[in-house]
């Protein structure tokens, strides 16, 4: 049996009723999140996330398939609302992808064949003795367990919604590439590449029934979330400003 660990996760096991796990504690970022410069984003997280991270959606397959992510930093491995002892900033929204770990859901391989159904893992890294107790000793979920697997079954059901609204809006061919260029003052530009977003023209053509198609399922409010959002690569860059020593300033051009 093979398992392949969702993006940000090391070594991931399968769940199992006897595992003790370390849950982390409240907006503390796990150790292998803390890197990363964007997450994926579930269906239900648009209205909260666009309020403070540009929502883009990139492709690892030329095209033919697109996931949305908020972003948290203009450089690799940067995340600018990672604050004092590791927390995610109290004023910003924290992402489900944080608040699930580190439980995951994924499809395992047998013989090298992906099965349908998908199997609640865990960081390996995170069972041990000194951990909690989901089940009891009849197997029955104690309630640090029910707590969890609501975000983690919801969030899954949700990323599969995201999932349907892409593969749409990729029939529809209404995603385009585009960069963002930030220009720092006294820095070298910096471009962020490999991005995709809608194009608002392309939306606008829409048949009047595919535009109401795309409303009653809540994509066309979430496209118009998502460009919104892109608004915030300014505030990204002015985070940034923030950190670095003496006055700083830049703009950004998307």
């Amino acid at each position: 049996m093979d398992i392949k660990p969702p993006y940000g996760y090391q070594n991931i096991v399968p769940l199992t009723k006897t595992q003790k796990v370390r849950l982390q504690s409240g907006r503390v970022v796990p150790a292998a999140l803390r890197g990363l410069a964007a997450l994926p984003l579930s269906f239900s997280e648009f209205a909260l996330a666009q309020r403070d991270y540009p929502i883009t959606f990139i492709s690892g397959d030329q095209g033919r398939s697109f996931v949305a992510m908020a972003l948290f930093g203009i450089e690799a491995g940067q995340n600018l609302f990672l604050g004092a002892a590791d927390q995610w900033e109290p004023a910003s929204y924290l992402p489900a992808y944080v608040r699930r770990h580190p439980f995951c859901m994924t499809r395992v391989s047998v013989d090298g064949r992906e099965q349908n159904e998908r199997v609640a893992c865990v960081e390996k890294s995170a069972v041990a003795d000194d951990g909690v107790a989901l089940f009891d000793t009849s197997g029955e979920p104690l309630p640090a367990w029910q707590a969890q697997s609501g975000l983690l079954f919801e969030f899954e059901a949700d990323l599969a919604r995201t999932d349907e609204m892409t593969r749409r809006l990729a029939e529809l061919q209404l995603f385009e590439p585009f960069s963002a260029q930030a220009a720092p003052a006294g820095e070298q530009p910096l471009t962020l590449s490999g991005m995709y977003r809608v194009a608002e023209e392309k939306l606008h053509a829409l048949p009047a029934e595919t535009l109401k198609s795309l409303a009653q399922s809540g994509a066309l409010a979430r496209c118009y979330l998502h460009l919104a959002s892109l608004a915030n690569f300014q505030r990204l860059l002015d985070r940034r400003a923030a950190r670095l020593p003496g006055p700083a300033a830049g703009k950004t051009l998307n």
